[in-house]
């Protein structure tokens, strides 16, 4: 059986394919994708980069944040015409 990106076992043809995605469907067969491990990785990094940030280095990025979000933003139209 042909592996996927994430090692799980795959079907070779279109058929097995549907078959496995109706067992899985119907809770006769589990599936191996597990999509909580990526949710969980991904917050890791973003915890520890906040821990390693002093106060006064969030407030300047939240800052920055801010203003890029509230700036004021010049129309397609409106720049052509200047």
């Amino acid at each position: 059986m042909p592996t996927g990106p994430k090692g799980q076992r795959r079907p070779a043809d279109v058929i097995g394919n549907a078959v496995r995605v109706m067992r899985i469907a119907t809770g006769e067969e589990a599936d191996d994708v597990q999509e909580n491990t990526r949710v969980s990785v991904a917050s890791q990094g973003g915890k520890a980069r906040a821990e390693k940030l002093s106060a006064k280095r969030k407030a300047e990025i939240a800052t920055s944040a801010a203003r890029a979000r509230w700036q004021t933003r010049v129309a397609p139209s409106e720049k052509e015409d200047s």
